[in-house]
């Protein structure tokens, strides 16, 4: 993903924090499932997000053989950070066009997202 480095973090743990934005709970197989990729791939980027204290894991209450992982105060913030640089990223990108062409644009993203969430709906 781009400008991992620029937080200090692998382009895997980077989209790993990216799903916490709505949830205050996530478990290795809920993440491995949102990545895409095997539940091993996430125990080895969780580990890497504790060691860098962005993440904290406690035992579930209803089942002690799974974690559950949460963002830290410092995950929180990285989050942040990430979030508002991403959102100048895109504004910048807008501000480069001209507005008839920016509003175009928008609308035809729009449209691709509509479109998107029909096909995945249809596929899920």
């Amino acid at each position: 993903m781009f400008q991992s480095h620029k937080f200090l973090l692998t382009p895997a743990e980077l989209r790993c924090l990216l799903l916490f934005h709505n949830e205050k709970y996530l478990t290795v197989k809920g993440i491995a499932q949102k990545l895409e990729v095997a539940k091993s791939r996430v125990t080895k980027i969780m580990e890497g997000l504790l060691n860098k204290k962005l993440v904290q894991s406690i035992d579930d209450p209803e089942d002690a053989r799974v974690k559950l992982f949460s963002l830290t105060t410092s995950g929180l913030k990285k989050t942040s950070e990430i979030d508002n640089f991403i959102k100048e990223i895109h504004n910048e990108l807008l501000m480069n066009l001209k507005p008839e062409d920016r509003k175009s644009v928008l609308h035809s993203l729009e449209l691709l997202r509509s479109s998107m969430k029909v096909v995945k709906a249809k596929l899920f």
